[in-house]
Formats: structure tokens, sequence, C-alpha cells
């Protein structure tokens, strides 16, 4: 077989070999045995949301374990296919498997993804905060183009994107921004986001056209559906109103309609400017305070297994997870799991696909890569 159809073969496998890792597959059989037999029982429809739950669970599955017998089944005919088509020496035969490998492999990698978003949030919508590390302009303009990249990647995805709060940089960029990612999966492909990201560049702030090192913050934390219950004490918290800043109504920039809401045990601040009604700034910004709760629990139950919570650390040296060269070589690369970019342009415009698969694909292995920083 050519070396090209080999390679394929080789990733259509390593995909197959991580599915069944992360389905546990003998484990995976056994209990879609147990849900069908559960779904048979009657008794189960007299109480809807336990009903909801098992056929949630039964169809995602029965999803993954079907896709990873079809790519099975297809990859062993068509590695017949392609061993028969050498034997004979048919070219053309030959050259349609190794197509077809290819469009396998592709496949496999799409469903090795979709088979990892299978956390309790992972379907929610999500939010995405940014913010400006220490160094002033420098920072708050690197926090800018971040807030850009993830609303670009969100829109290529065809999530909606909306700007929940922002606050502007003295000269350029932002301080901080909250944007909120409408659509199926949002949190679980960007909650690998979260960490501490560095661009490296010559400054267009810098008349001596120096090499200046910027570092911003990026914090991922779902969506709190009705179906899930977090728990708080109003006595807990600080309710703040002030007058919102930016772009608006009549109305927006004169009255304190503004809101900032401070869990006083956690430390956890959220805030909500975007709304003309301190009404409806203070129902999100409630909202955003249950979704980070949920998530600081998510991230204590992620520790207790020896995960690492990247999102927690200080911005700055030491504490990357990403790092993204525009001078005097173009690179991004990705400090956890080795995946690099030559084109930072294109990043910096909404491809980060290849960091969430991987990032995504090293919390199930549990495999940490031996990563040179790049300076």
């Amino acid at each position: 077989m050519r070396a090209e159809a080999q390679a394929h073969v080789d990733t259509i496998n390593d995909a197959l070999a991580l599915l069944r890792r992360f389905l546990d597959w003998d484990r995976a059989l056994r209990r879609l045995d147990e849900l069908n037999a559960r779904v048979e029982d009657q008794a189960l429809w007299n109480d809807p949301k336990a009903a909801q739950e098992v056929m949630r669970e039964r169809r995602r599955l029965d999803e993954a374990i079907a896709a990873t017998r079809a790519i099975e089944s297809e990859l062993e005919g068509t590695v017949e296919l392609i061993e028969l088509a050498d034997a004979e020496g048919d070219t053309e035969l030959a050259d349609e498997g190794a197509r077809s490998l290819a469009e396998l492999a592709a496949r496999a990698d799409r469903d090795k993804v979709k088979a990892l978003l299978a956390g309790e949030a992972d379907g929610n919508d999500t939010y995405i905060e940014v913010n400006a590390g220490a160094g002033g302009t420098e920072s708050q303009d690197w926090a800018g183009m971040l807030s850009r990249m993830y609303s670009r990647w969100g829109e290529r995805h065809g999530l909606k994107v909306e700007v929940i709060d922002s606050h502007s940089g003295e000269q350029a960029g932002i301080k901080s921004a909250t944007l909120l990612l409408k659509g199926e999966n949002a949190y679980g492909y960007a909650k690998t986001e979260s960490g501490v990201h560095r661009l490296v560049r010559i400054s267009p702030y810098d008349s001596a056209a120096r090499r200046h090192t910027s570092f911003a913050s990026v914090w991922v934390y779902p969506v709190v559906d009705d179906n899930i219950e977090v728990e708080y004490n109003e006595s807990d918290l600080r309710i703040d109103t002030y007058r919102a800043s930016g772009a608006g109504g009549q109305h927006i920039n004169t009255t304190d309609s503004a809101v900032r809401i401070t869990h006083i045990p956690t430390g956890i601040v959220v805030q909500c400017q975007n709304q003309r009604s301190q009404h409806k700034n203070k129902a999100e910004a409630y909202n955003q305070l249950r979704a980070r709760l949920y998530e600081r629990e998510l991230a204590i139950r992620e520790q207790a297994a020896n995960a690492e919570n990247a999102s927690k650390t200080d911005i700055g040296w030491g504490h990357q997870i990403r790092s993204y060269v525009l001078q005097p070589y173009q690179l991004v690369k990705d400090l956890r799991t080795g995946v690099t970019s030559t084109s930072p342009s294109d990043v910096l415009d909404g491809d980060l696909d290849p960091f969430m698969a991987a990032a995504l694909s090293q919390r199930v292995t549990g495999e940490v890569a031996e990563v040179e920083d790049v300076d």
C-alpha cells in the first residue's frame, strides 16, 4: 500500500483507538443494553425528567458506537479494495480507494471530536471572558484581538455571538469583555481555551519598533440551563449599579443601568451593561453568576481527578497555554498539546479547530506533550 494511503489508515486507527478508549468499549456496550431495557420499562415514562435523561444518554452511546462500527467496517472494506487493486495493477481503482481513505480519515477525526463532547454541560451555550494582563495598551489591544478571534470562530460554526459586557482600553483594544456564544456544543468545543494566551510582535504603539510580549487571559464557562440546579445565598451577594460605558442609546449612558454582582465567599464578580434596562442587565448578571458558580464546581471535580485547571493561573510568564508569535517569524504553538500553525492570521481569524480537537483528546488520554516554549 502506498505511503499516503497508509498514513490515512494510521490516522483512522488512531481515531478508532481513542474512541474505544474514551467510550470504555465493553462497558459502553453493556450500558447501552441496560438503557435499551430501561426504555422498554413502562414505569420509566411515569417520570418524564428521568426518561429524558435516559433517552439522552442512550442516544449519545448509540450514535458513538454506531459511528465507530461504521468506520471500522468501511476501513476494512477499503483496505481490501486497495490491496486487490494493487495486486491486479489497477491504479485507477487504487486511486479511488486512496481517496475513500482520505474522506474516511476526515470523518473519523470529526466523529472522534464529537464523541469527546460528552461532558455534563458540553452541549450548552457558553460565555467566553477575556481580560487584558499587565502592560497597558499592548495587552488591551491583544485582549481585543482575542475577543475578535472567538467571535470569528463562533461565526464560522454558525453560533450566535453576543457581547454581554465590554470595557474599552485607554487607547486601543479592551480591558475586558464577555461574549455569549449560542449554539450546539458551544461550551464543549470552547472549554479548552481557558488559560493565558501570549502574543509576541513588533508593537504598533512603539515608535522605536521594538518587540513586545503581551498577555491576556481567557475564561470559558457554560450557560446553566433549567436542568442544572445552582445553589447560593442572596445574603452572600453584593449588587452594585453604575453608569454604562461605550456606545448606546439615549438612556444607556445617562442612567445607572449597568449591574455588577459580587459573590462574596468565592470572590466571583460578574457584570452586564449591554441592555438599556437595569432589570434586564441584572437578570443577565444573575445568569452569569450561576454559570460561574457551576463552572467552579466542574473545575473542583476536575481537580479531584488530577486535571489541570489552567484558567485560575496568573496572567503572565510561565502560565500560558498558547503563544502567538508574529515577529520575527510566524508561528502559533499550543504549549499543552504541541499543535502548531504557521499562519497566525488564520488562527486570529477564528481557525481554532485543530487546537481545540487536540486539547479535547488530551483530556481523555491524559497524555501531556513535552513541548518547548517559543520566544
